[in-house]
């Protein structure tokens, strides 16, 4: 018992939910540095339809719901630990990173390009989430749990199973994707941020998405922009100075209302 529950399993289970709060708590900890925000606080207040406790109770409830799928696929998994898997070189992880991302990326465009184009999907599935027209970065996984079973917990399998990677990658990988996930919806734009050094899709063009004008635009996540560009939903942005403080992306091409 006590080595199925500090298994690499278990911790690939845990950890990421742990740092998904860990890192959400260091940005609402940077919460005043309006010089850095993307949006004025007294527009987060306007334009979002859900209280954050609300928000708070439905993350927990989303994370509850992908531990409970997690423990429930372990219990069908053979469970031989007459073997420990080795892990490989490093360069091998690095290209199943990679592999993983381009899988997440792929299942993840079309199931939430899905999830806007289909109406009835969008009501009673996706709208939730754009309940928070100003993002904010623990309301990264403020879903219904049906999208949370579509996007999260079928992509992250996916890209667990292609990948080929071992349980003990998967606890760094799932940890890096919360990381990536939070910041995305952090709704600021910090200097030194190596993420959007490395990454196009970042905060400033998922904000884009959240913004009623561009619900048709900007579908990838959470790593690459790539299927935006071969399909067309590719909305680039400016990041210009507010007078008031802090910065504002906007679109730069003409925006398709139909």
């Amino acid at each position: 018992m006590m080595a199925f529950l500090a298994s690499d399993e278990m911790l690939g289970t845990f950890v990421p939910i742990a740092v998904y709060w860990i890192y959400s708590g260091i940005y609402v900890m940077l919460d005043d540095l309006n010089e850095y925000r993307l949006h004025t606080k007294a527009e987060e207040e306007k334009k979002n339809i859900v209280s954050k406790g609300t928000v708070v109770k439905g993350v927990l409830l989303q994370q509850a719901f992908q531990i409970a799928i997690s423990l429930l696929l372990f219990t069908f998994k053979n469970s031989d630990r007459s073997f420990i898997l080795r892990q490989p070189s490093l360069q091998v992880i690095f290209l199943q990173f990679i592999v993983a991302m381009v899988v997440m990326d792929t299942w993840q465009y079309f199931m939430h390009r899905l999830l806007h184009m289909n109406k009835f999907l969008y009501k009673h599935i996706h709208s939730k989430h754009h309940a928070l027209v100003v993002p904010y970065p623990y309301g990264a996984m403020y879903n219904h749990l049906l999208e949370g079973l579509i996007l999260d917990i079928i992509g992250g399998v996916l890209s667990f199973l292609v990948s080929g990677m071992t349980p003990r990658t998967a606890i760094y990988f799932f940890s890096f994707t919360a990381i990536k996930s939070v910041d995305d919806h952090s709704a600021m734009w910090l200097p030194g941020n190596l993420l959007h050094v490395f990454f196009n899709n970042n905060s400033a063009y998922h904000d884009i998405h959240h913004q009623l004008y561009g619900t048709k635009y900007n579908f990838s996540q959470p790593f690459f922009v790539t299927w935006d560009k071969i399909l067309g939903t590719h909305m680039p942005f400016t990041l210009e100075k507010r007078k008031e403080g802090g910065f504002e992306a906007r679109p730069i091409k003409k925006i398709n209302w139909s």
